[in-house]
């Protein structure tokens, strides 16, 4: 886990340590595996938690995650392969489909479901949590739902590409923002794909935590002599710096998300489906949740 409060180094960053996902299940039954946020001690200052899913067994998704609260972070749900209906007790409704991402922050409270609308093919996709600060945890909940068509994907030398779901991409001196900018917590969100022998740089801000998630194939990650392996289905946590440099590690293509964020810096209260900063936060999250206050309150 990076150390808070000590000076940030510069240049290229290095795989610090790796958070191997584990198997396990969501919502109504959903068979998913978790990387971040398998306990509460595996975060990266600004997230929380990122689960993958992908099945192409109905049974394995088909009961989908019933209504439920959330108060005090963001989730985004990015869409692979698939089709998901979002409900809300506000009455949104969205579809995220193949390629798309909904962008939700719960703020100070949702009640929502997000159900299978197939049933039967394959589904794949990430759902990333990310903390909000203190002074926004109480705001009046959003949503943004964004399809394939509003995420750019970038040629990449060498032959690879990358989607830009959030901040900006710069390649061969030519920024390519994405559709998600100007939060708190200024994260970048790539989904990077290398053909065999490829690499990849990109720089990012110094004062910003990092870390890779490999999810087809295998990275190396780092400067060529030092560089370590980071295999599917894995987190890697990167150390301080200001660029990274990943290399494709196997014969076949790789696929990896890169994400960075700038770091609150502030405690932390998780009781489940609720994130806030103090114990007494969280009691009161659970009394407005179980009075109905939720649902009153969040319009």
């Amino acid at each position: 886990m990076p150390v808070l409060n000590k000076e940030r180094i510069m240049g290229i960053r290095a795989l610090e340590s790796v958070i191997e996902s584990v198997a396990t299940s969501d919502g109504a039954g959903v068979k998913l595996r978790r990387s971040l946020g398998a306990s509460q001690a595996l975060r990266v200052d600004p997230f929380l938690m990122l689960d993958e899913f992908s099945s192409d067994n109905p049974d394995d998704y088909i009961a989908g995650f019933p209504p439920h609260p959330h108060r005090g972070f963001e989730t985004v749900t990015y869409m692979l392969e698939g089709h998901m209906r979002h409900e809300d007790h506000l009455g949104h409704r969205g579809e995220l489909r193949s390629g798309g991402v909904q962008w939700m922050t719960a703020g100070r409270g949702i009640i929502h479901s997000e159900m299978p609308r197939q049933e039967q093919g394959r589904m794949r996709g990430f759902q990333l949590w990310i903390n909000l600060p203190a002074r926004e945890k109480m705001k009046p909940p959003a949503y943004r739902d964004i399809p394939p068509e509003e995420i750019p994907e970038i040629r990449l030398p060498g032959g690879g590409r990358a989607k830009v779901i959030a901040g900006t991409l710069v390649v061969n001196r030519e920024s390519t923002p994405g559709p998600v900018r100007e939060l708190a917590t200024d994260p970048l969100y790539f989904d990077v794909t290398l053909p065999a022998g490829a690499s990849f740089s990109h720089p990012v801000p110094n004062d910003h935590n990092a870390f890779l998630y490999a999810h087809e194939g295998e990275l190396k990650v780092g400067e060529a002599a030092a560089a370590r392996t980071l295999r599917a289905h894995s987190a890697g946590v990167l150390s301080d710096g200001d660029e990274i440099l990943v290399a494709n590690g196997g014969p076949g293509e790789v696929r990896f998300l890169l994400l960075a964020g700038r770091p609150l810096r502030e405690p932390i209260v998780q009781y489940g489906p609720f994130v806030m900063n103090t114990r007494e936060e969280i009691e009161q999250a659970i009394r407005d949740y179980q009075s109905g206050e939720i649902t009153r309150t969040a319009v």
